[in-house]
């Protein structure tokens, strides 16, 4: 997720380094042909190019306006994961018997259990290795699923049954805690819809078409009384077409490992101090504090 104080127009600039390249170049040479008669005789209405970026902008709104909801979707889940995992650690702090000679190993394990499932989420959604410290919760718990946290929401459930079937909560309890557990899974799901689901490629291409035509036509649309301001016009518009463009695209899939990601591994590393908190925990790990203009 970007931070508004530290972002860096040279880190988006890589993304269309191709697209000003190619715009600077097709504009220099036209206008320095247009310049010395070779295209003079070619002239477009600016009527018409008029109407292919109006558009553009007419696909480009609808483009960002759909990203945004994909991004902002993603967001909004993970804030609910956030509450969940309090909840679960609260509802099992008070509902489970303080009597019990293994109420602190179990509390303990729930929450164990808890901010590696957050770390394993975020990491299996953007598809990358295994931190150390999921990695060594896995190996110790003998995790080879293919899902690994639906596999790790599964030892939550089990542990669960298993402290009904000690008398540790009652069905009541039981029935809380699960549900809490299912909203998690639902959490899950819904990261799991929106990182599958591919955002249609044809309007991507149509879009990216239509704006190259349009920064084709665009030259033969302007006055060719002064050079610089057309060469200017025709890299500055298309660019900002451009811009907004890949914008929508990195906003798009907010599960990839990029800038504009979900920070779910900012928000797993909140959930951790918050649960250890909770249980009075001394191993707390301190906040990390961006080093760049984003965080993940």
């Amino acid at each position: 997720m970007l931070l508004n104080k530290r972002i860096s127009i040279f880190s988006f600039l890589k993304y269309i380094k191709f697209d000003i390249v190619l715009i600077v170049i097709y504009a220099v040479a036209v206008g320095i042909l247009d310049q010395y008669g070779f295209l003079s005789r070619i002239s477009i209405p600016i009527g018409i190019t008029a109407v292919f970026g109006t558009a553009v902008a007419l696909l480009l709104g609808f483009r960002t306006n759909q990203a945004y909801e994909r991004w902002w979707e993603a967001r909004i889940i993970w804030g609910a994961i956030v509450n969940d995992s309090r909840t679960l650690v609260r509802q099992s702090i008070t509902f489970y018997d303080k009597k019990d000679d293994q109420y602190e190993f179990r509390i303990k394990e729930i929450v164990l259990r808890q901010i590696v499932w957050c770390y394993a989420l975020g990491e299996s959604l953007r598809k990358v290795d295994f931190s150390p410290k999921v990695a060594g919760y896995l190996k110790v718990q003998d995790i080879n699923d293919q899902n690994v946290p639906n596999a790790i929401l599964l030892k939550h459930s089990v542990a669960l049954s298993g402290a009904l079937n000690d008398k540790v909560i009652n069905k009541f309890q039981q029935v809380q805690i699960d549900s809490t557990i299912a909203r998690l899974c639902d959490s899950m799901g819904k990261c799991e819809r929106i990182k599958n689901t591919v955002f249609p490629k044809a309007h991507s291409l149509l879009i990216h078409l239509i704006i190259y035509v349009f920064a084709t036509m665009l030259p033969f649309g302007l006055s060719d009384n002064y050079l610089s301001v057309e060469i200017g016009l025709t890299i500055a518009i298309p660019l900002i077409f451009i811009a907004i463009e890949k914008t929508s695209i990195l906003m798009q899939d907010p599960f990839e490992n990029n800038p504009m990601d979900t920070p779910m591994t900012d928000l797993a590393q909140t959930i951790e101090i918050n649960l250890k908190e909770m249980t009075g925990d001394k191993d707390i790990p301190e906040k990390k504090k961006p080093e760049t203009y984003y965080v993940l």
